[in-house]
């Protein structure tokens, strides 16, 4: 493997790991703090009916010993943690659940059922399922944090960028709800975990990670776009480079499947709500969703029970959303009109030029930046040995006749890897400009925080700024104070049942 996809050195591993760590700790300080400061807005979160079904009424039947560490436990809860403690308690009871996939409270349940299982006679089996679920998310942030440091490294070819970026990262505006019971740390983790493992040449392991992603939230469905991409160059490779049009054939279709793999959990849970709500029910009975063509629950739950549509947002009122909403959604802009304007070439062409021998960067994002002089002369090194292995193949490539041609075929082949993490900055960017689009125009905007948070090109960006002198120094300064402010802001709001995003 080439040495630019290589995993990053331990120490600096290591690192990131520390650093994830105390940011989890520090938040956790934040929460306490404020709880013992501030009264909740909303006192309801300990109220808990009993489950619908008789098969999980059983679980409070023990004497509790610590009841005031479970009562204080299950206080935390709130926003939609509640919803996720409740269907990994009780199933999905109502239409409305299904808008929450079932990854986490699955987690959640395994967790509770196995490892933590002696704690249900200490605090509570309700506690023990929010505790499973905090141990859950903080862990996934801790590994998503490794895996985003893996990624930049190979991608941005600068090891300081990449760390300053996993820095940002640990400490994004978002932080909040990457400690709390929602989906975001796990999300995050398939999401970055199937990009490195993609990248790096592991198809299968990243498919299937994807696939997970798409079973923590609707938008991994998304990440399918990352093996569109990569069949797209595997396909350009094997008609315009490798003059073989069967392999071009075999390149799409598992290409597809890969694709279609990546939807089947999200599409299976979709069937799981069809049979529950909509099987053996007479039309007159059937909800409206049922009847639809393609009776997609999700979209149905989010338009009817949510609001969630185009435009159905632009409303006065929703002003301070807007504003609360823009930070993000300018970083995200901003982020993608930096490779736009740097390296058009390779973001219109989706980075075929790129890939073609006549033009191909020695780095994606920070072609532009002024990198250390010491790695300067690694990458001038590689630079040189890449483009004197892509003159060898070619002329390789004139004598090799019949079946020595695919001893031509390894070597290009050993090529491709280094060529696609140079040019992945391109899914990665349409990826972010795709959903900050839908966040804005769609969502209830004030989301957008959290759910553009996972994106690597706003860190990459971050991190370009800060190493920038003047004027870009200070925005990456201004950077930072959002993303502290946010950190506050959210810890003191969020965990007292106040709104924020």
């Amino acid at each position: 493997m080439s040495k630019t996809l290589e995993s990053p050195p331990n120490h600096q591993t290591l690192k990131i790991i520390k650093l994830s760590i105390t940011s989890r700790l520090l938040l956790l300080s934040l929460i306490l703090l404020w709880r013992i400061l501030i009264d909740p807005y909303d006192t309801s979160s300990p109220l808990n009916s009993s489950c619908l079904s008789t098969d999980h009424q059983q679980q409070e039947r023990n004497v509790i010993q610590f009841p005031r560490i479970g009562s204080a436990i299950e206080d935390s809860v709130v926003w939609d943690g509640v919803y996720f403690v409740r269907i990994a308690q009780c199933g999905y009871e109502y239409e409305q659940t299904y808008a929450f996939l079932p990854l986490l409270p699955a987690c959640i349940v395994l967790l509770s059922r196995t490892v933590l299982v002696p704690l249900v006679s200490v605090i509570g089996h309700r506690a023990v399922l929010a505790l499973a679920g905090y141990l859950v998310n903080n862990v996934a942030f801790v590994l998503a944090a490794v895996y985003f440091y893996r990624v930049s490294i190979i991608i941005l070819k600068d090891p300081e960028a990449a760390f300053q970026a996993s820095i940002l990262f640990c400490f994004n505006p978002a932080s909040i709800f990457y400690s709390s019971l929602y989906t975001e740390s796990l999300y995050a983790l398939l999401s970055l975990g199937g990009l490195y493992y993609l990248i790096s040449g592991a198809s299968n392991v990243a498919v299937l990670l994807f696939a997970l992603s798409g079973c923590a939230r609707s938008n991994g469905v998304l990440n399918a776009g990352y093996l569109c991409f990569q069949t797209l160059h595997q396909a350009y490779d094997a008609v315009f480079i490798k003059k073989r049009a069967c392999l071009a054939v075999k390149v799409l279709i598992v290409g597809a499947l890969r694709c279609i793999c990546s939807f089947i959990p999200f599409i299976a849970f979709q069937a799981y709500g069809y049979y529950n709500i909509c099987h053996g029910h007479s039309l007159d009975e059937m909800r409206p969703w049922c009847k639809a063509k393609i009776p997609l629950l999700y979209s149905y739950i989010q338009s009817h029970y949510w609001g969630v549509g185009f435009l159905r947002y632009f409303q006065l009122k929703q002003l301070p959303n807007f504003l609360l909403a823009s930070p993000i959604l300018s970083l995200a802009v901003c982020s993608v009109l930096h490779l736009v304007r740097s390296q058009p070439e390779i973001f219109f062409s989706l980075g075929i030029q790129a890939s073609n021998g006549e033009k191909r960067p020695t780095a994606s994002l920070s072609t532009l930046d002024r990198v250390p002089e010491s790695n300067s002369s690694r990458l001038k090194e590689k630079s040189s040995a890449k483009m004197q292995d892509t003159s060898t193949v070619r002329q390789r490539k004139q004598r090799i006749k019949g079946d020595n041609y695919d001893v031509l075929l390894d070597e290009y082949d050993s090529l491709e890897k280094l060529r696609y993490s140079s040019t992945f900055i391109v899914p990665c960017t349409l990826h972010l400009l795709f959903m900050a689009a839908t966040a804005f125009f769609v969502m209830h905007v004030q989301v957008s925080t959290r759910f553009l948070s996972a994106s690597p090109p706003l860190y990459w960006f971050a991190s370009h700024l800060l190493k920038s002198p003047g004027t870009g120094k200070r925005w990456g300064h201004m950077i930072w104070t959002y993303s502290i402010a946010y950190i506050l802001l959210g810890s003191l709001l969020f965990s007292n049942f106040y709104p924020f995003t």
